[in-house]
């Protein structure tokens, strides 16, 4: 509910209450700027929304925002008085119903009941929906957590300034992401799952910590006795892909059930692999589990510390592997010491950062699916590739 007045405000709470049928989830007393309330409105997700018309041009701005970002959003308008011309306007917006104060008991619940029956019939819902992208390590080591908070970095400046990025560090047993960016912040990604269910922009600002346009929430202190159950993940995915244009998971590469859970729900995995023996067979482990799991053909392989003098060239990997490298980052270790002395990304300027920058607009700008053709063909050859594989003895 949006109604500065509140008096009007404690009055129609009071009828709502009598009514039975609506619980306020969140009672602002000013017209929000924009950005404020695209975030209440896709943290809370209502089915319906009360503005009062004290200030017509205000609470009109807000409308047209509301049908451009969620559309189908019930909306009623509430005031102390009828005003004709302002009913007008209001039935030009969209918008159906109007209260006005002294409130009626009787006449609250039919508007209440029409605007249930728009809503059965049109659900409202934001018009843009994040994508989640999970970083998973194909054994410790391999810069994961590196890779993730560049690409996390460099997908913030490339989705704009209206909607941000987010990264999430869910490696419970050993997330680095807060001590690579210097994060001092003590709220942590566990607290966000503990309060999973209610969570809001105001406890959101809180737990976040921001980077330009990333924001970012750490691991915490070490914990790895601490486990996020299926539900926790569900909210909290669903709250992130409400607010950001892009959400990068930083996992551990321990394939726990919360992990696969968030794989569940991305739309990428980026399996970060180096051109080593050791990391190349733990790839190729992981991706035998994640198409058991029906995950691999969301699996793409990222190759991190690349080098013209490696043993094991990207053909041989690709080959190894049954799956293409999507994308090879060059071995830079003097520019991502420097970046972690400082606390910051790897200078976007430098043949590294240029690939991070490449990556994002390449992972973000990629709205289309793979034609049903070329996903039944790439799952017929990695099935065929695996079942070559000798079984253990």
């Amino acid at each position: 509910m949006i109604c500065p007045d509140s008096t009007l405000a404690g009055s129609l709470q009071e009828v709502l209450q009598e009514t039975r049928q609506v619980d306020v989830v969140r009672d602002l007393d000013r017209y929000p700027e924009n950005l404020e309330l695209l975030r209440v409105l896709r943290a809370h997700t209502p089915e319906v929304l009360l503005i009062s018309t004290e200030q017509v041009d205000k609470a009109l701005a807000a409308v047209h925002l509301v049908e451009e970002h969620m559309p189908g959003l019930p909306i009623v308008a509430v005031s102390s008085h009828a005003d004709a011309s302002v009913l007008i306007q209001l039935v030009r917006t969209g918008v159906r119903e109007f209260l006005s104060a002294p409130f009626q008991v009787g006449a609250v619940f039919e508007a209440l009941g029409r605007v249930e029956q728009l809503a059965a019939k049109q659900p409202a819902g934001p018009s843009e929906i994040g994508h989640i992208y999970t970083f998973l390590p194909s054994k410790p080591g391999v810069g994961t957590s590196t890779v993730a908070v560049n690409a996390a970095i460099a997908m913030g400046r490339s989705v704009g300034a209206r909607r941000k990025a987010l990264l999430l560090d869910m490696d419970l047993s050993s997330g680095i992401v807060g001590f690579l960016l210097k994060i001092t912040n003590l709220h942590s990604i566990i607290e966000a799952a503990e309060n999973s269910h209610h969570l809001d922009e105001s406890l959101w600002e809180r737990l976040i910590t921001r980077r330009q346009n990333l924001e970012i929430l750490h691991s915490g202190r070490l914990n790895p006795d601490f486990r996020i159950n299926s539900a926790q993940v569900q909210a909290l995915m669903e709250f992130a892909r409400r607010n950001y244009a892009a959400v990068c998971v930083d996992v551990s590469g321990n394939l726990e059930r919360y992990s696969l859970e968030v794989m569940q729900e991305s739309k990428q995995i980026f399996l970060v692999v180096t051109p080593e023996i050791p990391s190349l067979h733990l790839a190729r482990e992981k991706l035998t589990f994640l198409q058991q799991l029906e995950l691999a053909e969301r699996v793409t392989v990222l190759l991190n510390r690349n080098h013209r003098r490696a043993v094991i060239g990207k053909d041989q990997i690709e080959g190894l592997l049954g799956v293409p490298v999507s994308m090879a980052f060059p071995n830079d270790y003097q520019g991502v010491h420097r970046a972690l002395q400082a606390g910051r990304a790897v200078e976007p300027a430098s043949e590294l950062g240029k690939q991070f920058a490449s990556f994002a607009l390449r992972t973000l700008g990629d709205k289309a699916e793979a034609s049903p053709k070329a996903k039944t063909e790439s799952k017929k050859k990695l099935a065929e590739y695996f079942s070559l594989l000798p079984g253990r003895g």
